[in-house]
């Protein structure tokens, strides 16, 4: 028997944005499931160019469920979803809710998905 709770982690890449819109999307996400891992590389003070990817990993199983009203991003942002078929499924629920969505391309696998979006204000 299929346990479909046996992969509930989805792991989000996002990029090609700034710092603020990835806080955003990310806060989104955190608000609905629980956060298990965050990796913000640089400090806002950081000299140099800046960071180029936001990872955090989040069980779609665990979590608030808070919805929360979308923030307003400054420009588009690239996402890349990672994990279960059935848990990136709902992560792109939850982000549809609050942004305009442009698939990209999806990648699937024997046990899992990638799912390339591209994410707007509304």
């Amino acid at each position: 028997m299929y346990d479909l709770h046996i992969d509930t982690d989805v792991t989000v890449q996002l990029s090609d944005c700034c710092r603020e819109d990835a806080k955003a999307v990310l806060d989104v996400l955190d608000r609905f499931y629980q956060l298990e891992d965050v990796t913000v590389p640089g400090s806002a003070d950081a000299a140099g160019p800046a960071p180029t990817v936001w990872t955090a990993t989040f069980d779609t199983a665990g979590g608030r469920r808070q919805e929360v009203r979308p923030p307003q991003l400054t420009d588009k942002v690239g996402a890349v979803l990672t994990g279960g078929y059935h848990a990136v499924g709902e992560v792109e629920k939850v982000l549809a809710e609050g942004f305009d969505i442009q698939s990209l391309q999806s990648v699937s696998g024997d046990q899992e998905t990638e799912a390339r979006l591209l994410l707007a204000s509304r």
